[in-house]
């Protein structure tokens, strides 16, 4: 059994949802040598989020963001947190719906997703900065 863990940078994304898959595994060649396994993929962050979805059609990372927007509005009167900006208080419940990791079976050295699926990073602030992952490999 073999376990590799690894923390990685992504770069700087605009508010939105983006598909992190390739840029993931750019950053840990190291998953070539497990032939069966999983990864646990961890954000460092709380207005930051990661989900897996379709990775073909653009217009389902936009709908994501029109549906959350709505979901957690900036701006709301009831909202006590206020202090870093208007979009903080939405982004970490928006990265508490969605959640701080994702778990990929790894075949043959590369991640075992759908045929349409992608791993997305979702970033809910408006500058919010190089977010940091955790990702924990774990097989043979």
């Amino acid at each position: 059994m073999n376990i590799i863990q690894k923390e990685i940078i992504i770069e700087q994304k605009q508010r939105g949802f983006h598909i992190v898959t390739e840029e993931i595994l750019r950053q840990i060649p190291e998953i070539k040598d497990i032939t069966k396994g999983t990864a646990h993929i961890f954000i460092q962050h709380t207005s930051a989020s990661l989900t897996i979805n379709e990775n073909a059609d653009p217009e389902v990372r936009s709908d994501f963001e029109k549906h959350f927007n709505k979901l957690a509005p900036e701006i709301a009167p009831y909202y006590d947190h206020n202090s870093e900006g208007s979009d903080d208080m939405p982004a970490h419940l928006k990265s508490s719906i969605l959640g701080s990791s994702v778990i990929v079976p790894v075949t043959r050295g590369e991640f075992n997703l759908g045929t349409w699926q992608g791993i997305y990073l979702c970033e809910h602030r408006n500058h919010g900065g190089r977010r940091r992952l955790i990702v924990t490999i774990t097989g043979e």
